[in-house]
């Protein structure tokens, strides 16, 4: 009878995420969380999304039922309420990032999962610049993947950045298929003067950035594995190829 025993090992989310925060306790920011069972408070108020915003709606968004939490409650749709928390208890410098899991309500597909994993990332503090951004988010890529790597911006609109861009990526080395190809990868942007002043924080003192992205859609990105819910099924076959 074969005795041999099979080794375990992390899961690739798990290998992920601690990749990401290696990378970026290398620049001086530090890991960050909240809650996912989340109040509007945070999760829209505090972000300046408006009150009619269509996120809101329970065809997006899981709410709590109004009889079973103190207060208007959700299970979070992103990480960013981790910043408005963070900032109100912490002064600037203020340099985190924040994965964690978040919830959509939506039909799943091989794009598409009702919880996924997002990392979110916050620099507050004077003279904050796009050009921080910039500068920033091309180490982490090029780290992340080991590569060559060029960003581009993109104008775009998020309630809480102001002004908000849609970051794209190129690889101009290494192995992947991604080589050569632009790619769509964030949502980020200079942090809205009210979600700083909101927070307890000066915006006429200090400027910050934030961004956004799907953990998951890295390990697309990475591994090149076409359906995002080999992540969360289980299976064997999968996991064990990391």
């Amino acid at each position: 009878m074969d005795t041999k025993k099979t080794q375990g090992h992390r899961h690739p989310m798990s290998q992920m995420i601690a990749e990401i925060n290696s990378i970026f306790a290398e620049i001086g920011f530090v890991f960050a969380e909240g809650p996912e069972a989340e109040r509007e408070l945070y999760n829209f108020d505090r972000l300046n999304v408006p009150k009619d915003h269509t996120s809101r709606d329970m065809q997006d968004t899981f709410w709590f039922r109004s009889g079973d939490v103190l207060a208007p409650t959700v299970l979070r749709t992103q990480t960013s309420p981790v910043q408005a928390r963070y900032m109100e208890s912490h002064t600037p410098p203020i340099r985190i990032i924040v994965p964690g899991k978040v919830f959509r309500n939506e039909a799943t597909d091989a794009t598409h999962e009702a919880q996924f994993y997002q990392l979110e990332g916050l620099y507050v503090d004077k003279g904050v610049s796009m050009g921080h951004l910039k500068g920033i988010i091309e180490y982490f890529f090029s780290k992340f993947f080991k590569g060559d790597v060029e960003i581009r911006f993109r104008p775009s609109f998020f309630p809480f950045v102001e002004p908000g861009v849609e970051v794209d990526m190129r690889l101009n080395s290494g192995n992947s298929k991604l080589v050569g190809k632009w790619i769509e990868v964030m949502g980020a942007g200079m942090v809205h003067p009210k979600v700083l002043s909101d927070s307890g924080i000066d915006p006429k003192i200090f400027s910050g950035f934030a961004f956004g992205i799907g953990i998951d859609r890295l390990g697309f990105m990475k591994y090149e594995f076409d359906d995002i819910r080999s992540l969360y099924n289980g299976d064997l076959r999968f996991v064990n190829q990391f």
